[in-house]
């Protein structure tokens, strides 16, 4: 549904910036009026000041030899003057003894009158008045606005010494000169240019108005159109629609966002049909996952279950294991120290399949020891260095026998950690021994040891057959084995991640392949060796 007119964002932002431009020019413009207004008005105040000054030079000479009628002639000669409305002359006592007007000569104003209030609202009469005090501004009998400008006629030196003249020195005033000018020009000047303003402001707002129209359509107004158009082409299932607005402002991005939103739309609508068309297969592929969660669930409790029952078990065949094994050694010793070992090579034979068996049992008791332990064991600083080379000494024979090679390259010396040193120990001895089970004779084995971000890294590198890829996820599950001769328990790698992931390190198999293995551990180092040096 398309909004109203009145409700289009583009209609909007017009009469809002129309209206904030329109607020702006009627204050600017009564501004702007008021000062044209105080200017002018300064301007005829000074202007009767100047020609009230004007009258007083003009007459002064006249009045000093009380020559009436010079007098007479140039008040009236100046009252003449266009803007000049009247001009008056008081004596002290408020008689008008000159005047452009007749009719007013000889006559007394009131002092509470326009003309004489500034004086005479005073306790004193002042002697000196600020220019502004002296000017007024009224409206005349006759209905014209005007300004009148009362300008004192001091008793100057002149005056009080004249021959003629009876004033006395100790008299300041004389009289008063009123000067009334007309403000009908300068009112006409300042309704010219109101009209002239407000008509430009007027104009100005139109044009404003217009051009920003035009601009807000096409910036604005056509590219929400065209949005508009796309959120209706999607909701009506037309997710392949893309909008086409050629802008890099708000808007364009807004667009890019919009054919982003719609292109992951279309892709999500496509996995949704693609997932209700193959439902069933996903419900299979689930239930085949929560088959495979059930059967690990359910291997956790078995194996819950076993290292409790292992911890009894193991500690009750230990013993009659190891005298089995020692008793069958001790007497196939006894026998071949006979000396025809002939009559006694079937029993030979046979007591030393009875110690092969009987220490494969053992193995399989102390792996059940070993998996079932729960001791946290004893953490301290430790050379990796060190540990590693007394594992490699412990597993030496069996290098012997398989005549495997052995190679270490450690790129890094002193390279502690906190760790139980027994349990690395064990951890790494199951993978070696794995290691060389793996190979064949004359091959190599290689284990390095360097520091990497702040943590030790081991590689064990073996050159055996390689892991399946098929057996990879599962080679450190307890029980686990890929050696067909029966012979492993699937216990060694599933003890020696224990190991590592209690030390807060990590066991993977990094690499393999028909030519060979690399499993990698890494543990953190926490302490650096200045550290381990002044603990020690």
């Amino acid at each position: 549904m398309r909004p109203s007119f009145i409700n289009r964002l583009s209609v909007k932002l017009i009469l809002v910036i129309s209206s904030i431009l329109l607020i702006n020019l009627a204050i600017y413009t009564f501004y702007t009026l008021s000062v044209l207004k105080k200017d002018l008005t300064e301007a005829s105040s000074q202007n009767a000041y100047n020609l009230s000054d004007v009258i007083k030079k003009s007459t002064r000479y006249s009045m000093l030899l009380n020559r009436r009628q010079d007098i007479y002639e140039i008040i009236n000669t100046i009252g003449k003057e266009s803007g000049v409305e009247k001009i008056r002359i008081y004596n002290k006592q408020g008689r008008i003894s000159y005047s452009t007007d007749s009719t007013e000569i000889n006559k007394t104003v009131d002092t509470n009158s326009e003309a004489c209030y500034v004086c005479h609202s005073r306790p004193t009469l002042p002697t000196n008045l600020p220019q502004n005090e002296m000017i007024r501004e009224y409206t005349s009998n006759t209905g014209k606005k005007v300004i009148g400008l009362i300008n004192p006629i001091k008793n100057e030196s002149d005056c009080s010494n004249g021959s003629c003249h009876e004033h006395s020195s100790d008299k300041n005033i004389l009289g008063v000169l009123d000067v009334i000018v007309s403000t009908e020009m300068m009112n006409q000047i300042i309704e010219s240019n109101t009209k002239n303003i407000i008509t430009n402001a007027i104009i100005l707002t139109i044009l404003i108005s217009t051009f920003t129209g035009i601009f807000i359509t096409i910036l604005v107004n056509r590219p929400l159109k065209k949005i508009s158009k796309g959120i209706e082409e999607i909701s009506n299932g037309n997710l392949d629609y893309k909008i086409e607005i050629g802008l890099k402002d708000e808007l364009g991005q807004v667009a890019n966002e919009f054919n982003f939103m719609s292109i992951r739309l279309n892709t999500a609508h496509k996995e949704i049909k693609e997932w209700s068309e193959t439902l069933n297969l996903k419900v299979e592929e689930k239930n085949e996952e929560l088959k495979k969660i059930y059967e690990q669930i359910t291997q956790i409790e078995k194996l819950a279950s076993l290292g409790k029952l292992s911890a009894t078990v193991a500690h009750e065949l230990n013993n009659p294991l190891e005298g089995i094994l020692t008793y069958s050694k001790l007497i196939a010793r006894k026998l071949s120290k006979q000396g025809n070992n002939g009559e006694f090579k079937d029993i030979i034979e046979f007591l030393n399949l009875i110690s092969d068996e009987s220490a494969r049992c053992g193995k399989i008791v102390k792996d059940l020891l070993l998996f079932s332990h729960k001791d946290e064991g004893k953490f301290t600083q430790n050379e990796l260095s060190e540990i590693i080379d007394k594992s490699l000494f412990l597993i030496n024979h069996h290098l012997e026998i398989n005549h495997i090679t052995l190679i270490k390259e450690y790129k890094s010396d002193n390279i502690y950690a906190e760790c139980d040193s027994q349990k690395i120990e064990q951890a790494l001895i199951a993978i070696l021994i794995n290691a060389i089970e793996a190979m064949s004779e004359g091959h190599v084995l290689k284990v390095t040891l360097e520091k990497t971000n702040g943590e030790a890294v081991i590689r064990i590198i073996d050159q055996g057959k390689g892991i399946a890829e098929k057996d990879l996820p599962y080679i450190f599950e307890p029980f686990f084995s890929t050696k067909n001769d029966n012979k492993g328990t699937g216990l060694g790698l599933a003890v020696a991640y224990g190991i590592i992931k209690q030390h807060n390190g990590k066991l993977i198999v990094e690499n393999t392949s028909a030519e060979g293995t690399t499993f990698r551990i890494t543990l953190p180092i926490k302490k650096t060796i200045q550290e381990v040096k002044n603990e020690t």
